[in-house]
């Protein structure tokens, strides 16, 4: 575990080495073309693997972690009146924090509007290149005609799938968890003695995923540098360059939520010292940056918050799990930028109402996206759908989505951080309260 909270630096020295690395390779290939294949090569046979090796030892536990982190935290809770306020508190900050984000990303969008004047040649070539690939994207989401199932069927579908099993093997989290938490209700409603073995079963179970963890993240420091040196290899700085005005947008948001925001809500709700949080969850926001998962983080968050942060396992093992799966404020602010850069790339006016449609839009859709990388783009289409806006449209943001895929990841995973920090501090006051008046 030591070893985990000593690498912390050296993570983050392979993500600025990736990077640095892959620019000038890429530099190098533009050069002398011919080195392409040799580049190639590298990435596929063996930058790859070595940080998918890193990827999967982390999304192997996600399932099981989830289940029993989940299971523990709602049995060891055990009075339901105990388990509805620490959930009416998570999803009072997690409404909170979305809302808000997204809230920051319109209004700088309005202010700065980077789409406005945009090239029409780069918007030509932008179309040609990522056109297929938005046209992909919108037949595999959950756009078409054939599912157009009722919004009320949709979501019983979402939750309470016919087979549990099926939907925990297409890592569909919003079932596990539903599952979860109907088991840990009933653990929480058994004799004393039979609930504290079950969740001491569950906390076993957890302690050995996150033992996994702590052997992962000895390769974080290697993997990072490969996972980083792959993307900035093969896109360069050439095509952020001709976004950068709608990348830094973005970019500056997400600083503002995590400099800002959750320091605001850590000072006034937690009680907290917000830089010693931030600092301690280092390793969390590298992970989440490298990775581009909540789910692939989740491990991580959840060893971080508990051992540094002090959130007790009751605590984490419900709001993080549950966060990871419902609190995307990364993706919700994303959204909303996207949205609106597109549609004023295309000349479309939003009216207030269609923003504030975009607003409810975002922020719901954000709700469920799966953790994975570029897990909100099929979504995203719908909501443009939803305004006028071409959803093919998402083609010209397709190219630099991976940097603000990573960005919006480590917002998300923070936003969780910040609301287990806040559940805590609260529940602890509100446990201070009944021991004294009692």
């Amino acid at each position: 575990m030591h070893a985990v909270r000593a690498n912390h630096w050296l993570i983050l020295a392979g993500l600025v080495m990736g990077a640095a690395c892959g620019a000038v390779a890429h530099r190098v290939v533009d050069r002398v073309p011919e080195w392409q294949r040799t580049l190639d090569f590298i990435n596929t046979s063996i930058l790859n693997p070595i940080g998918q090796i890193f990827l999967r030892l982390l999304f192997l536990v996600v399932v099981p972690l989830v289940f029993a982190s989940l299971a523990a935290g709602v049995a060891r809770l055990g009075d339901p009146g105990r388990l509805g306020r620490v959930a009416g508190r998570a999803l009072v900050l997690f409404a909170i924090t979305s809302t808000t984000a997204t809230m920051i990303g319109l209004f700088a969008m309005n202010i700065l509007q980077p789409g406005v004047g945009f090239d029409p040649i780069i918007r030509g070539e932008l179309m040609e290149a990522f056109g297929a690939e938005a046209v992909r994207i919108e037949e595999g989401g959950s756009l078409g005609g054939d599912r157009a199932l009722p919004v009320v069927m949709q979501v019983i579908d979402a939750t309470l799938p016919r087979n549990i099993l099926g939907a925990v093997v297409q890592m569909q989290m919003l079932p596990l968890i539903a599952f979860s938490l109907l088991l840990g209700v009933a653990l929480g409603v058994q004799p004393s003695e039979r609930r504290l073995r079950a969740v001491e079963f569950f906390d076993i179970i957890g302690d050995a995923m996150v033992f996994i963890v702590s052997v992962a993240m000895r390769l974080a420091p290697i993997a990072v540098f490969c996972l980083i040196f792959v993307v900035v290899a093969r896109f360069g700085g050439e095509l952020l360059w001709k976004l950068a005005q709608y990348v830094a947008v973005v970019l500056v948001c997400y600083a503002i939520v995590i400099l800002l925001l959750y320091p605001l809500l850590l000072t006034v709700l937690a009680r907290r010292n917000p830089w010693h949080v931030l600092r301690a969850c280092v390793p969390v926001m590298v992970t989440a940056f490298s990775t581009s998962s909540s789910n692939a983080t989740l491990p991580t968050t959840m060893q971080f918050s508990q051992r540094d942060l002090g959130v007790r396992r009751e605590v984490s093992g419900f709001v993080l799990p549950l966060g990871a799966t419902i609190n995307m404020n990364g993706t919700a602010l994303f959204e909303g930028c996207a949205v609106l850069f597109i549609a004023q790339v295309f000349g479309i006016n939003l009216s207030l109402s269609d923003q504030i449609l975009v607003l409810v839009l975002c922020v719901i859709s954000s709700v469920g996206v799966a953790g994975v990388p570029g897990g909100s783009l099929p979504l995203l289409m719908a909501v443009m759908a939803q305004v006028g806006v071409p959803p093919t449209g998402i083609a010209l943001i397709l190219g630099v989505d991976r940097l603000l895929d990573m960005g919006r990841t480590a917002v998300n995973v923070m936003g969780d951080v910040v609301a287990a920090v806040c559940v805590e501090e609260s529940m602890r006051r509100s446990d201070q309260s009944i021991t004294t008046s009692a």
